[in-house]
């Protein structure tokens, strides 16, 4: 990876309780956006904000067909659905398969730290542009995986099958979106805006923004 930083003095700040340094010269906007896509202080493993939410999305997804593989035994789906709120939000539902962290907390990280190489004195109008495809991309995840959280919720208060099973058909739906998107105006084509693109746009656009940065 190559390095933005100068060779001569660092320089410190901190946010939201993590160190973000840049050398002297250095870009603090090129900081935050690999903070987005490359390396995080409490992820899993140190990888990324969106990585991470998109390795999160992908267990909740596995979960979610699992789930709806047995619509007519309620213990089968609230296990798995339970797992699917593991890898949405750990601190709902502590035990699963999920890697510790959620997708909603790292959906939010991401849309925070966009947001912060945007605002950086040193963001390019390049940076500028994307941050705001990438951050309504992200948007919309959260929104789809706190719909999921309240679907799930209702699932495990459920007392039958019969009436769990509508539920987890429902969110069978949306783990997808959680990284596909959703076409929403039904023009064949998923972009960045409301209610339409995912993780795999938000993605799509910090390679853009990475790009015309010279950061590939």
């Amino acid at each position: 990876m190559r390095s933005f930083f100068g060779p001569i003095m660092a320089v410190t700040l901190v946010i939201g309780g993590y160190a973000t340094v840049a050398m002297a010269g250095g870009n603090m906007s090129h900081a935050h956006m690999e903070h987005v896509t490359k390396a995080w202080g409490d992820t899993p493993d140190k990888k990324g904000l969106l990585p991470t939410a998109i390795a999160e999305a992908k267990i909740a997804a596995q979960h979610t067909g699992f789930a709806a593989k047995k619509l007519d035994n309620l213990g089968w789906m609230q296990t798995h659905v339970r797992h699917v709120l593991n890898a949405i939000d750990p601190s709902l539902e502590a035990k699963g398969p999920g890697k510790g962290y959620g997708v909603l907390k790292a959906a939010a990280a991401s849309i925070k730290h966009i947001g912060l190489a945007a605002k950086s004195g040193d963001a390019s109008d390049n940076v500028r542009a994307h941050a705001i495809h990438v951050s309504a991309s992200v948007e919309n995840t959260v929104n789809r995986a706190k719909e999921i959280v309240a679907l799930s919720k209702n699932v495990i208060n459920a007392t039958s099958a019969g009436d769990a099973a509508p539920l987890v058909k429902q969110i069978a739906t949306l783990p997808g979106q959680l990284i596909a998107g959703f076409d929403a105006n039904g023009d064949g084509t998923i972009t960045w805006e409301l209610g339409e693109g995912g993780l795999a746009a938000a993605q799509k656009h910090m390679k853009i923004m990475a790009s015309g940065e010279d950061m590939n």
